[in-house]
C-alpha cells in the first residue's frame, strides 16, 4: 500500500467513529441472531477489528477479557496461514494455547481486503453453551488436563474463498452436546463478522485504503499520547500487589497472583513471575488470557474516553514465568481462566498501583461464582443447559462515587448482563422467588462498594449441575482504606436440608423443587469509612442498602 497522505482532523474523526460504529453494529447483529441464552440474553460475546500486524484497532463495550486477547488470536491465525488467506475465507479457533482464552470462547475471523491487500480482520468471540468434554458447559472442576475440558480447535478454515467446509463444521458439531444451539450461535458469529466486512468495504470505498490506513495510524498514535500523558504524572518506582484465589478446587488454598509494577517515565512494566506455580485444576491462565487481564487492568486506570486500542497498550511490557498459574505449561486445564485468575491479575495490579495513582484505582469488583444446570425441559421436551448469570455481584467503589450494584466482575465490568427473569422462566423449568439487592454486601468506605444480589431460584425438575467460581472466602478488595466487600454465600435447600455449595464442585444432584439460595458478593469500598458523608449513610439506610 502506498504511503499515507496527510489526514485532515475531520476525516480522522469520522473514520474513528465509523470504526467504533462498525463493531457496535456487529454486536447488535450478534445479539439479535444468536440462539443460546448465554449469548442472546447474557451477551457473553465481543467484537473487534485487528490489523494483519496483530494490532487492536477498534472494539465495542463488550467483554474486556475477550477483546484484550484478540490480537494474540490474530497472531496465531497469521502464524498458521500467512499469505494463504483469500477473500471469502472464514477461520475459527478456540485453543487457549493458540491465541484463545478458554475452550468455550470460540473465535471467528473474516479477512478484509482493500486495494488488493489484506488490511484488517473482522473478529467475533463468543462463549458457547457447550464445547464437549467430560461435562456439560465445559467447566469441569475435576479436569487435570485440557483434553478433559472439551474440543480444542486450532486455526481452521470454515470457508475457503467463499465455499463452506461442511466437513469441518460437521466434525465440530459432532463433538458438542447441543449441536443445533451451537450451529445457530456460530452462524450468528459468522454473520456478525461478515457484517463488519461489508461495513468496512463501504468505508474503504468512501475514502481510500491509504486514507483509512493513515487515519488508523493517527488514531493509534493519539491514544498512545493521551495514555502517556497520564502515566508520566505517576511517580516512578516499583509497586507490589497481591490477590488470592480461595483455592484451586484441590488441596491448595490462598493461591496467589503477585504483581510487581514498575513505572519508568510513561512506560509500565508488569511482572507476574512471582505468582504461585500452576495448578492441576482448571484455574490456570494461558498466555493470551493473562495478557488480556493485564491490558484491561491498565485500561481501567486511564480516562474512559481514550480509545482502548493498540496505541494505549504500547505502554505495557509484561513479564511472565512459565509454569506459573498465569503462564502454565501447554496441556494444563484452563477453563476458569477468564474469571479466575483473570480477576485476581487485575486486582493485584490495581492494588499495586494504589500508591502511585490512588484517585484512579477503584475498589475490587466481586468474584464470579457460576452454576451450570442441565436436565429435561418440559417446556419443549428437549434437554436444556442453563448458565447462572443472574444475581450479579457488586462493582468496586472509586474516587468518583459508590460502586455499581449487581453489575458483575473485573473481567466484564458490566458487559455481561443477566437476562429477563420472565423470559428465563418461560424458556426453562425455573422459578425466581426472589431477585433483589443484598443489603450490607458492599464494602464500607468514603465511597461504598456496589451491592451483590439475593436470589432464591427454584428448580422445577430433577437436574444435574456443577459450580465454577471463587470468592466465598476472599471478598472484593477495599482500596485506599476502604473495606472489602462481603464474600459470596451459595446454598442448596432441598427437602428441608440446607447445604453450602463449594465454588468448584462436580456432579451436584438437584431434586425437583429444590431451591438455590444465592447471595452474591459486594464490591470493595474506596477510602476511609470515617470520611463517608452522613447524608450518604442516611440514604443507604433509607433505601435498605445498609441494615446493620
Amino acid at each position: 500500500m502506498s504511503a499515507s497522505p496527510p489526514i485532515d482532523p475531520i476525516s480522522r474523526a469520522v473514520i474513528q467513529h465509523r470504526l467504533s460504529a462498525i463493531v457496535e453494529e456487529m454486536g447488535e447483529a450478534m445479539l439479535r441472531t444468536a440462539y443460546s441464552q448465554i449469548i442472546n440474553a447474557s451477551r457473553d460475546f465481543s467484537m473487534g477489528l485487528v490489523d494483519r500486524n496483530c494490532r487492536l484497532i477498534a472494539q465495542a463495550d463488550h467483554i474486556p477479557v475477550h477483546v484484550g486477547a484478540l490480537p494474540w488470536a490474530v497472531r496465531a491465525v497469521e502464524d498458521r496461514f500467512g499469505d494463504d488467506v483469500a477473500d471469502g475465507d472464514v477461520i475459527v479457533l478456540n485453543d487457549p494455547y493458540t491465541g484463545g482464552s478458554h475452550l468455550p470462547d470460540v473465535t471467528i475471523f473474516v479477512p478484509i481486503f482493500a486495494g488488493g491487500e489484506r488490511c484488517l480482520w473482522s473478529v467475533v468471540r463468543a462463549h458457547m453453551g457447550d464445547i464437549g468434554g467430560a461435562t456439560h458447559g465445559a467447566y469441569n472442576p475435576e479436569a487435570t488436563e485440557i483434553w478433559q475440558e472439551g474440543l480444542r480447535i486450532p486455526p481452521l478454515k470454515l470457508s475457503e474463498a467463499g465455499k463452506p467446509r461442511t466437513d469441518v463444521l460437521d466434525m465440530i458439531l459432532m463433538n458438542v452436546r447441543f449441536p443445533n444451539e451451537f450451529r445457530g450461535d456460530m452462524d450468528a458469529m459468522i454473520g456478525a463478522a461478515h457484517l463488519g466486512e461489508k461495513s468496512l468495504r463501504r468505508l474503504y470505498s468512501e475514502f481510500s485504503p491509504a486514507v483509512v490506513g493513515g487515519a488508523i495510524e493517527e488514531i493509534l498514535d493519539g491514544a498512545e499520547r493521551r495514555a502517556r500523558d497520564i502515566v508520566q504524572t505517576w511517580p516512578d518506582g516499583t509497586y507490589k500487589g497481591v490477590a488470592y484465589l480461595d483455592d484451586d478446587g484441590r488441596e491448595r488454598r490462598d493461591v496467589a497472583v503477585r504483581a510487581s509494577v514498575t513505572i519508568s517515565g510513561s512506560q509500565i512494566g508488569v511482572d507476574l513471575s512471582a505468582s504461585d506455580p500452576q495448578s492441576n485444576s482448571f484455574v490456570n491462565s494461558p498466555h493470551a488470557n493473562t495478557q488480556a487481564a493485564v491490558a484491561m487492568a491498565f485500561a481501567y486506570l486511564i480516562d474512559a474516553d481514550i480509545p482502548k486500542n493498540d496505541g494505549v497498550f504500547r505502554l505495557l511490557d509484561v513479564t511472565l514465568k512459565r509454569g506459573t498459574i498465569v503462564h502454565p505449561d501447554e496441556g494444563a486445564p484452563v477453563t476458569m481462566s477468564t474469571t479466575h485468575p483473570a480477576n485476581e491479575i487485575v486486582e493485584a495490579i490495581v492494588r499495586a498501583l494504589q500508591a502511585a495513582c490512588p484517585d484512579r484505582c477503584m475498589g475490587g469488583w466481586s468474584r464470579r461464582f457460576r452454576i451450570s444446570i442441565t436436565g429435561d425441559n418440559p417446556r419443549n421436551g428437549r434437554k436444556f443447559i442453563w448458565h447462572l448469570f443472574h444475581a450479579r455481584p457488586g462493582g468496586g467503589a472509586s474516587s468518583q462515587g459508590d460502586g455499581w450494584s449487581t453489575c458483575g466482575e473485573w473481567h466484564s465490568v458490566g458487559g455481561i448482563k443477566f437476562g429477563s427473569v420472565e423470559v428465563s422462566e418461560a424458556r426453562f423449568p425455573l422459578h425466581f422467588g426472589r431477585h433483589e439487592f443484598r443489603p450490607d454486601s458492599g464494602g464500607d468506605g468514603m465511597f461504598r462498594g456496589g451491592l451483590g444480589a439475593a436470589l432464591d431460584l427454584q428448580i422445577e425438575v430433577p437436574a444435574y449441575a456443577h459450580t465454577a467460581g471463587d470468592g466465598i472466602r476472599h471478598g472484593a478488595a477495599g482500596i485506599n482504606g476502604g473495606q472489602d466487600g462481603k464474600p459470596h454465600d451459595y446454598r442448596l435447600v432441598s427437602n428441608g436440608d440446607e447445604v453450602a455449595l463449594a465454588t468448584k464442585q462436580f456432579g451436584l444432584q438437584i431434586s425437583s423443587g429444590s431451591t438455590l439460595r444465592i447471595r452474591s458478593g459486594g464490591g470493595g469500598g474506596w477510602g476511609d469509612p470515617a470520611e463517608r458523608m452522613p447524608e450518604a449513610r442516611a440514604l443507604d439506610a433509607k433505601r435498605g442498602f445498609v441494615q446493620t
